[in-house]
């Protein structure tokens, strides 16, 4: 009897392994909440990208709702976005800031000629150090930022119109009205 449990056991680890890691696969990144939510956004000054505009900073947030918007040339979900992005920044009250994330200043400016540029400034951030400081794990991230500097909202992954609809808009609108 010892010995066919002997021989079981190997077969019920393996089975609490793949139930372990089916539980952790599950695990969806989007819902990881951000430390920084309800927090004044982290200090940061950043140089343009355009050398006729100005950079991005932490003051450049405060007196307004913002959307800072991290984003590469590089990254596809960036360019899966970006029609979501230009129709936010027509719209009336909708201020979109863009963070230029651990990519070439010249392949930025590139992406956004391609494909529209939606943002008011746009801040490069070539070694990655205010996308640490933001919490950001990847790119594209969009934070909302309340008209005191405070991030109110995290949204991981790119911006869909049921994100923007459900989530971002009613956010911006609610935040406005407290301001």
């Amino acid at each position: 009897m010892a010995r066919k449990l002997l021989f079981l056991l190997p077969a019920a680890l393996f089975a609490v392994l793949v139930i372990a890691f089916a539980v952790g696969l599950r695990h969806d990144p989007h819902l990881v909440p951000s430390a920084l939510i309800n927090r004044p956004a982290p200090d940061f000054a950043l140089p343009g990208l355009y050398e006729s505009a100005n950079g991005l900073t932490r003051n450049d947030l405060d007196g307004r709702v913002t959307l800072v918007n991290f984003f590469a040339s590089w990254c596809a979900p960036c360019r899966e976005e970006h029609t979501e992005l230009m129709a936010l920044s027509r719209l009336p009250g909708v201020a979109l800031d863009g963070i230029a994330y651990k990519d070439k200043p010249e392949e930025s400016r590139r992406f956004l000629d391609r494909l529209g540029n939606p943002f008011g400034h746009i801040g490069v951030d070539r070694n990655g150090m205010t996308a640490i400081d933001f919490g950001v794990y990847g790119v594209p991230e969009t934070y909302v930022v309340d008209g005191t500097g405070h991030i109110r909202f995290r949204h991981v992954g790119p911006l869909t119109a049921e994100d923007v609809g459900s989530e971002i808009l009613p956010l911006i609108q609610k935040l406005g009205r407290a301001e």
